[in-house]
């Protein structure tokens, strides 16, 4: 065995089935509770990486996994830690998959070349460095994977978070619940002009009794969308000015340019007689029976 591949390449071929009973049962081990019924996946998956590993050995390139060659096995690590990654498990579990084959393959090692110390250190650091690269890959896969998938949920979760509702035939109500900021504000400014659009109405109702603080940013974002929906043609109320929100906006000097309620109902009135409309009670326009 005259290279450090060919001593790996010897160990899957001559010991394959051995390499792969011993690095099964270290998953099983190191496996979270619950996972017994995923066994036949993880040994299809310890399966192909054992033959991805044959062939990335073959190649004589050990110390760089960024090759041409050892691209398939850089598509099953990127596959598994986006398997993981969206079945919720750890970065810790996720890279335990590459760093527990270490176990069995170092065993081999020293079974097969116990006699000769230097080249069992060699063999071994060869090993281990070339376990630990993979590993990493892993690693930095499932963070870039997970990075991914944190921000498509905050992206949905900003959708969900600014609904645009018709309160009346003509009459929209935004209500805002959270901290404004610039991404924020551009989705509730689509989504308010957007319906602005397919319902033609002429009011919109900006509530921001959920807005737990109004500063300079908050006000100029604010600003921009009423300004936004007035140039498609609907004109804005802003409710929901509770009286430290009023103070701060005062002590600030700012000019909102909009006409604002306390609540929501005082808005809504508003608007129901800006358009012509009234509510009335029943029960005191009913006339009395002699």
């Amino acid at each position: 065995m005259s290279g450090s591949q060919n001593v790996i390449l010897s160990l899957i071929d001559r010991h394959h089935q051995r390499l792969l009973t011993a690095w099964l049962a270290c998953l099983k081990r190191e496996a979270r509770r619950g996972d017994a019924q995923r066994e036949a996946e993880i040994t299809e998956l310890a399966k192909r990486f054992l033959e991805q590993l044959r062939r990335g050995a073959a190649s004589g390139r050990l110390d760089d996994i960024g090759t041409a060659e050892w691209a398939p096995m850089r598509e099953l690590l990127e596959d598994m830690s986006r398997d993981r990654a969206i079945k919720g498990y750890s970065p810790s579990e996720t890279a335990i998959v590459v760093f527990s084959l270490k176990e069995p393959l170092f065993e081999l090692l020293r079974q097969e070349i116990a006699s000769d110390a230097g080249l069992l250190a060699k063999e071994t650091w060869v090993a281990s460095s070339l376990i630990d690269r993979l590993g990493l890959y892993t690693i930095e896969c499932y963070a870039r994977i997970r990075e991914d998938v944190i921000t498509r949920q905050q992206q949905e979760l900003l959708e969900l978070s600014t609904p645009v509702v018709e309160l009346w035939d003509g009459i929209l109500a935004l209500p805002l619940i959270g901290t404004l900021d610039s991404a924020r504000t551009q989705i509730v400014m689509e989504s308010l002009l957007q319906r602005i659009v397919t319902s033609g109405a002429e009011i919109a109702i900006i509530d921001i009794t959920g807005v737990p603080t109004v500063d300079t940013l908050v006000a100029q974002h604010l600003i921009k969308t009423i300004s936004a929906a007035r140039l498609m043609g609907a004109d804005c109320i802003l409710s929901g000015i509770r009286p430290q929100i009023a103070q701060t906006i005062v002590h600030l000097g700012l000019e909102l340019n909009v006409v604002s309620k306390a609540t929501m109902a005082d808005a809504l009135a508003l608007a129901l007689r800006r358009s012509g409309r009234a509510v009335t009670d029943r029960k005191q326009s009913a006339t009395p029976s002699a």
